[in-house]
Parts: structure tokens; sequence; C-alpha cells
């Protein structure tokens, strides 16, 4: 048995394999294949467009992929979301589609695009935004370079922006929200009814959220004079309860703890000063609560 992969090529596919590697699975490619190798013999992996992913799926081609929710709703793909999975090409937050035009235009709500041609690539998304906000507007599909196009090509466009830096770059002002957007684990209505594929499913949104979730924290273990305990748990701050453990032979106890990596910074001073030693920082593959 095998689970049918579509993983996104291009400009999430690096911080795809990242993902898939700090839950355990090891994808290697060839610069011009579609196939890629993975440590799993239960797996096939195919590397395609995130725009094209959630119609493979729904039409029974892939089992299952990883896109936008953006794209499963520009293809009308019925499928079933096995996770979500909060990651970008260079963040960890959701990415937003918006609407922009240029920063001199006297267009500044989106009924002023009534009439106005507005260029993007999430073409039918952004006809049932305008339509739900009473606009008539002429919408266009987008090859590329959209963010260029405004205002000697069109009027606004609606785009996809994680950071805002390229909205900013390119003279533009935000005017509207669409949506926003995470990358789903989703599944064929078909093989979710599969008992072995269900699973496989199931637990490879484990491994991923897991993965996902280990990101911004990090483990801490240091050793602390018992008289001092209670100081040292009053500093600490913890997912559930720090593990404590006596030392052999000694009045001392070890203690470990999982938190917010930035918490980290102003934590070992204090954590110093109140007395405790041998204090550990290490990095997290997964957490699975």
């Amino acid at each position: 048995m095998k689970l049918r992969l579509g993983l996104p090529k291009g400009s999430l596919q690096e911080a795809t394999f990242h993902l898939f590697k700090q839950a355990g699975f090891d994808l290697t490619v060839r610069s011009r294949s579609y196939f890629p190798a993975v440590n799993d013999p239960e797996l096939e992996v195919v590397l395609m467009r995130a725009q094209e992913i959630p119609r493979y799926v729904n039409d029974g081609v892939l089992d299952a992929g990883l896109s936008g929710l953006d794209w499963i709703l520009e293809n009308e793909a019925d499928v079933i979301e096995v996770a979500d999975l909060v990651y970008a090409k260079s963040t960890s937050n959701p990415i937003r589609l918006v609407i922009a035009v240029s920063k001199y235009s006297d267009i500044m709500t989106v009924s002023d695009l009534s009439g106005k041609r507005v260029a993007t690539e999430l073409v039918r998304v952004t006809q049932k935004y305008l339509k739900e906000n009473g606009v008539e507007a002429f919408v266009e599909y987008s090859y590329g370079a959209t963010e260029v196009k405004v205002p000697d090509l069109v009027d606004a466009i609606a785009d996809i922006t994680e950071t805002g830096s390229s909205i900013k770059a390119n003279n533009l002002r935000v005017i509207a929200t669409i949506l926003e957007s995470t990358t789903k684990l989703h599944a064929n209505k078909v093989a979710w009814e599969d008992p072995w594929k269900r699973e496989k499913l199931q637990n490879l949104a484990v491994l991923l959220q897991g993965a996902l979730r280990a990101r911004s924290k990090v483990g801490l273990k240091m050793n602390v004079p018992g008289e001092q305990l209670e100081t040292i748990l009053e500093i600490l701050p913890a997912m559930k309860q720090p593990t404590i453990s006596k030392l052999v032979r000694s009045d001392w106890v070890a203690v470990e703890v999982i938190l917010e990596d930035k918490q980290v910074r102003d934590l070992i001073p204090a954590l110093k000063k109140a007395r405790a030693q041998d204090i550990i920082e290490y990095p997290l593959n997964k957490v699975i609560p």
C-alpha cells in the first residue's frame, strides 16, 4: 500500500522539505525531477505547483496533498481537511490575499473598484469576494509579476502577501483583505474512506503538526539546590509542570522544562542568579500534546 502525496514545487518547496525532515521524512530530489525519493516506502511523493494540487486531489489523481486554503477555494475542490499547517515561505504566519492599488490612486475602498480592472491569479476567489460586496469589476488572470501592473495596466491587483514587503516595494496600498490562508494537508474523499490511507494521513498529520509546534519551543535543563527549588519554580514558565528528579547522593534536584524560545534570553540570567547551575538549552524536533 502506498499513499500518493502531492507536495508544492516552487516557493514553498524548501520550507516543506524542511518541515518533513523535522517530522522524520527525508526527501531528496534532482533538480529536474518531480518525483522525490523519501525514506518511507509507504509514501509516493509528487512535486507540482501548489495551484494545481487541490484539483488533482479532488479528482483522485492524488490521495492527498499540501496546498493553501486559497488554492483549495480557487479550484473549488471538495476535499477533506486533515490538518492545518501554519507555515509559509519565510515565516510561520498565515499569508493574506489582499486587494492593493497604487498608493497615489484615488481608490480608497472596495466599492471604488466598480467598473475597474483587477489582475490576479485567484480569479474565482476574487470574483466571489467582489460580488459579495456588490462590486462589478473586470477580473483578469495574471500570469505573474502582478504587482508591477498597477497602475499602468490595471487599476488594482488581488495578490498573496506574506510580509507585505513586496506591496510596499512596488508603491502599493492595501485596501482590503479577501482572506487569510494557511497550508492545508487535504485528502481525496475516496482515499479518506480507505482505513489504511486515513490512518497514514492521521499519523502524518500528528508528526507534521508536532514538528511545527516544536519550532517556537526549546527544552531547558538545570541543576538546582533543594532549598532554592521553590524560587526556581516561581521563575520558570512551563507547558504543564516541570520535570523534577533528585540527584543521587545529593540534596540537589534536576529540573527540566519546555518553554517558548523567546523567553530563554531573559530567564537564564534570572535562573543563574537564583543559583541554578549546569543550565542546558536544547532544540526540539517535535512536540506532541
